[in-house]
């Protein structure tokens, strides 16, 4: 016998992932219609590392607007790993380890800055499939080049 709700979370454990890795492809590809695809509107974030205004809920629009600063940079690559999901019905959390580099050729110098640590995805089901509606950074070690995100105006 099937165990129908198991094969559910199942689907839905791997439907939630996919949501995640397309968050770090949209970003690092610049991938501006992807990264809109995977949010309600409006969203909550917790940004706060960056700066303690990122805490609070954003349209859909500002929060584009936002991440597109990312662009500033030559290149990111955001890994996402080890995810541990919590299935609630029509919601779900997921937590995400994150690794990302960030590159950047300043006065003829290459220059990197890499930063650790775990994003925790809230989601809900919708007609359209898993969406986030409340996500954070929790950055728990970084190495490189700190001032990086002060020369692309994320600070």
């Amino acid at each position: 016998m099937i165990d129908e709700a198991a094969v559910q979370a199942l689907i839905d454990r791997a439907a939630i992932s996919d949501v995640v890795h397309a968050y770090a492809t949209a970003v690092d590809r610049r991938d501006w219609d992807l990264f809109r695809s995977l949010f309600t509107d409006p969203v909550f974030i917790d940004f706060r590392w960056f700066h303690p205004s990122l805490h609070r809920a954003l349209s859909l629009d500002e929060l584009v607007a936002n991440t597109r600063g990312i662009a500033a940079f030559d290149a990111t690559q955001h890994i996402s790993s080890n995810h541990v999901h919590r299935l609630a019905g029509d919601r779900a959390t997921c937590v995400s380890y994150m690794h990302a580099g960030h590159f950047l050729k300043r006065d003829g110098v290459e220059h990197a800055c890499f930063l650790y640590g775990y994003y925790t995805y809230e989601l809900l089901r919708t007609a359209g499939g898993w969406k986030v509606d409340r996500y954070g950074l929790q950055v728990t070690a970084q190495f490189g080049e700190p001032r990086l995100f002060e020369w692309v105006g994320m600070r």
